[in-house]
């Protein structure tokens, strides 16, 4: 999986006084607004988004790329805020987030359940707990690869997310080497940290409060994103579909049919 390189990007500062980095681009209704994963960045979600009609909004989270990065452990609300400021700025009717996007949007249906008409969550990772081990370790590895600058660590540690049976592909060198430089290029805030132990809302039975359309996709097999979540959370979301994919890697495995399914969601094509 390549990322796309982005465009121009904006610059947004809410009233919490956190500097938000973010791409607008289409046009029209509807509006969604896509925030990524820890560690990635704008240039992953783009590729989501691509056949998604209407404006679409993609968010750079605080401690990613030029966003800003606020002195102190931060906690899911912290990013549910910052994902709730930059929907308000533009009116976005729908959102999608992916893992530590996911866990934001969460933070932010749990308290503004009324807040979009659907939304898509693509491998949750936490809903009312902390994550498993393997994942908390995960954090701690990114942090501390791209905290110390070293090329090799980081490449390590980016190499984890490609399925093994394709890490030697020019396709997956690729993938590594981009992700590579953006991380040691643009660093994480350190107040990641905190997230390793945090929990994306105190209590996910305020989910059942949710108004929107949901589409929640999971898959088997991996660690970081256990298939329980995403089955817990579409249990949990009145107007929700689940899809889970067979094996772990989806973006690279089914990426096709993985952008057909959320812009089908999204454009309402199911109705």
């Amino acid at each position: 999986m390549v990322s796309l390189p982005a465009p121009p990007t904006e610059l947004f500062t809410t009233a919490a006084g956190v500097e938000l980095e973010y791409l607008l681009t289409g046009a029209g209704r509807p509006v969604t607004v896509f925030a990524h994963g820890l560690g990635s960045g704008i240039a992953d979600t783009r590729p989501l988004g691509s056949a998604v009609p209407g404006t679409r909004i993609f968010v750079q989270l605080r401690g990613h790329g030029r966003s800003g990065a606020p002195p102190g452990r931060w906690s899911y609300a912290d990013l549910a805020d910052d994902l709730g400021a930059v929907a308000d700025l533009h009116g976005a009717n729908q959102a999608l987030g992916v893992s530590l996007g996911a866990g934001a949007l969460c933070g932010l249906l749990a308290r503004r359940p009324d807040r979009f008409e659907r939304v898509v969550f693509f491998l949750p990772a936490v809903l009312d707990s902390p994550r498993t081990g393997p994942a908390r370790r995960r954090i701690g590895a990114l942090l501390d690869a791209v905290g110390s600058g070293d090329r090799e660590r980081v490449a390590e540690v980016v190499s984890a997310e490609v399925p093994v049976d394709l890490r030697g592909t020019a396709a997956a060198y690729s993938f590594v080497r981009q992700r590579c430089e953006q991380l040691l290029r643009d660093g994480l805030g350190a107040g990641l940290a905190g997230l390793a132990e945090g929990f994306a809302v105190p209590d996910a039975s305020a989910l059942g409060a949710v108004t929107a359309s949901a589409l929640v996709i999971g898959c088997v097999g991996d660690d970081l994103h256990p298939v329980g979540v995403a089955e817990r959370l579409a249990s949990l979301l009145p107007r929700a579909r689940l899809h889970i994919y067979d094996r772990p890697g989806v973006l690279w495995t089914a990426r096709a049919d993985l952008r057909q399914r959320i812009s089908g969601f999204l454009a309402g094509a199911d109705g």
